[in-house]
């Protein structure tokens, strides 16, 4: 495969926001219309037991299984949230092979467990999805563990995509991964700045990013109007890369 299309989506555990609605069924409707081949997905709920008893329509198995169902074949899920009746964290479906994939957890704090999670492809693409925390102290140092992370494990002039929520929306995340990993973040490289995401009904925050090394980038929209903006409260963002 030489073109690929990456989405990214912070799913809110598939309620729009406010949690006003249940709209997984919705999302997934929405992410199979976009043609990704690749998709990112942060606050992906592996398991609720209290949802799953009062929330008509809440899937048998998780939440990431029926999002792929039967158009993304290959998938990888980091549990980073754990609680009494169930967990969360991110996902990545694919419709490439991996190689391997893992969880790197990177929580500072007890009451903010994050994680980063790594996939290889049978193409040699690092795909690493990734949800930042809300306090600048804590996403400060996790791009540290991020930078090192990269640096230590993934060669160089391997192809890498990093995408996901980074709660950035002053910048400063976005300065130490361009100034320190040399990646290219999609929206950047076509419209001189970086998306606005958040909130999904009326976007005026920069959160969510798609970087990447060893592509072209072809094309970069966020998915800000209907259906798009009752899915959740995020934006997707959907970048078409070409390999280069």
């Amino acid at each position: 495969m030489s073109t690929y299309r990456i989405l990214t989506l912070n799913i809110h555990k598939g309620f729009s926001a406010g949690n006003r609605a249940f709209t997984l069924e919705g999302i997934r409707d929405c992410l199979r219309q976009s043609g990704a081949n690749v998709v990112f997905l942060q606050e992906v709920v592996g398991d609720n037991t209290k949802n799953r008893r009062r929330i008509p329509g809440w899937p048998e198995g998780n939440q990431m299984e029926y999002l792929a169902d039967s158009v993304w074949d290959h998938f990888a899920y980091g549990q980073n949230a754990i609680y009494q009746h169930g967990h969360h964290g991110n996902a990545i479906l694919s419709e490439i092979p991996f190689n391997e994939s893992r969880n790197i957890d990177i929580s500072c704090y007890s009451f903010s467990q994050r994680g980063l999670l790594h996939g290889h492809t049978q193409e040699g693409i690092h795909l690493l999805c990734v949800h930042l925390g809300l306090f600048e102290r804590e996403r400060r140092r996790q791009v540290s563990q991020l930078i090192d992370y990269i640096g230590d494990t993934i060669p160089a002039d391997d192809a890498l995509i990093l995408a996901g929520d980074f709660n950035d929306w002053r910048g400063k995340a976005h300065a130490q991964i361009e100034k320190s990993l040399g990646l290219t973040e999609t929206e950047l490289a076509q419209r001189g700045a970086l998306a606005k995401t958040f909130p999904a009904i009326h976007p005026v925050l920069a959160m969510d990013r798609i970087y990447q090394r060893g592509f072209d980038v072809v094309t970069s929209r966020v998915l800000s109007g209907k259906p798009w903006k009752h899915m959740s409260d995020h934006c997707a963002l959907l970048s078409e890369l070409r390999r280069s």
